[in-house]
């Protein structure tokens, strides 16, 4: 066997067990759905009310039921199994698309509507998530965890590259009238399609023939695990703090392709896309990655985040923006995927589902951040927004690399 050949069959070993493969493919089409359903959204709630504020809120819809349910639902995910729990959360999220697909065909959608929606998939969000993180450790084993969560957000990047341009061309195929139907009725197939490909997953876990505690005993019991673990602990306020630093920008791309590049949805989807390109290119990276400088890799990836933003400030240009967000996106692939997969090697199989669920809670931070920040905008602008983020984040970065030896040095 070539070289080229081991790099290739070590880059993509995880995809050889059936069974990951499948439910590989299952994320890969919920994830390219929800991604264009991101740009949709956020180009048709700004399209109708012209408020950057109301951009936040319906973005930031989803927080609230991912940070009150996450812990709930990563409790849940140690209980019961884990596959039906996915299955459930995708049947009822191709509900809520095949709604707001005749909302806007009967042309009676509101930013309302579309909060509304926000809500209903952050609460799914809260269940369906922890319960698909844990479940690859089982599928794959520890020895190939690093590279199944990195070839994950291979998967993810490469939604984030393709799905936003798709939507963006959907979204204005007929320039005469352009809506969102069009994206939508893609999001209710793509819905359909993982659901047929996770069911072929083969995964019998049953739940677990232990007497039950009380849920809020077994969320109690999670805490304290992670409580009494520094590096799990360190690292999910490493990911916490950073995501609500770092994200809030995509949620409010809208505003500055609007605004400050005065461009379409066409824009906004090929940004999008090519910050997917760089997540893409910083996910096959970590998957052919051996145990080596991880931490620090983690760091550099907050660090690229950081300075990424910095440049969106300083450089209010269209053209900037695209080589920029190579750089945003390569940054948080390589800081997300290390975040998670450094979590799951040291947490214990019957904890797992707690401790993502608390993970998991960082994607409800997230839309959450977007309200400060649009807040912002509205009083400061977007470039000055930006580099606040961008400045606070390398803080951050700088301030964990002096004072954490144990990341800087875990392998």
């Amino acid at each position: 066997m070539t070289k080229k050949q081991n790099i290739f069959t070590k880059t993509f070993q995880s995809l050889g067990n059936r069974d990951y493969l499948f439910l590989w493919i299952g994320m890969i089409c919920i994830m390219g759905g929800i991604q264009m359903q991101m740009i949709a959204r956020g180009y048709l709630v700004y399209d109708i009310t012209s408020r950057p504020i109301l951009l936040g809120i319906v973005n930031g819809a989803s927080a609230i039921p991912i940070l009150v349910l996450s812990l709930h639902g990563g409790a849940i995910a140690d209980r019961l199994n884990r596959k039906r729990m996915i299955q459930v959360g995708q049947g009822v999220n191709v509900s809520i698309a095949v709604v707001i697909t005749i909302l806007i065909i009967t042309e009676n959608i509101t930013w309302i509507h579309l909060m509304l929606a926000s809500m209903f998939q952050g609460a799914l969000w809260a269940f369906m998530m922890p319960a698909r993180q844990a479940i690859i450790p089982n599928i794959v084993g520890k020895d190939h965890l690093t590279n199944a969560l990195a070839l994950n957000a291979a998967g993810m990047s490469a939604m984030t590259l393709l799905s936003p341009a798709f939507a963006g061309f959907l979204y204005n195929a007929f320039p005469s009238k352009p809506d969102a139907s069009g994206v939508y009725i893609v999001v209710t197939i793509l819905g359909f399609a993982a659901i047929f490909f996770t069911s072929l997953v083969k995964y019998t876990q049953t739940e677990s023939t232990q007497p039950k505690e009380k849920v809020t005993t077994d969320i109690k019991q999670g805490l304290t695990h992670i409580l009494s673990n520094k590096m799990i602990l360190v690292l999910l306020i490493i990911g916490i703090i950073t995501t609500v630093l770092a994200m809030p920008f995509r949620f409010l791309l809208p505003v500055f392709v609007v605004d400050i590049y005065q461009k379409g949805p066409e824009a906004l989807g090929l940004l999008v896309s090519l910050m997917g390109l760089g997540s893409l290119a910083g996910s096959m990276f970590i998957a052919g990655l051996e145990k080596w400088n991880r931490g620090m890799i983690l760091l550099s990836g907050s660090f690229l985040s950081g300075i990424g933003l910095l440049l969106i400030a300083i450089l209010p240009f269209y053209l900037a923006a695209s080589f920029i967000m190579l750089i945003l996106g390569l940054g948080d692939a390589t800081r997300r995927t290390l975040n998670q997969t450094m979590i799951l090697e040291v947490v214990e199989d019957r904890f797992r589902g707690r401790v993502m669920s608390m993970f998991m809670m960082t994607f409800g931070l997230m839309p959450l951040g977007t309200l400060p920040a649009a807040l912002s905008i509205e009083l400061f602008g977007g470039q000055i927004t930006a580099a606040i983020l961008g400045l606070a984040m390398i803080l951050v970065a700088s301030v964990v690399t002096v004072s954490r030896e144990d990341i800087r040095r875990f392998q």
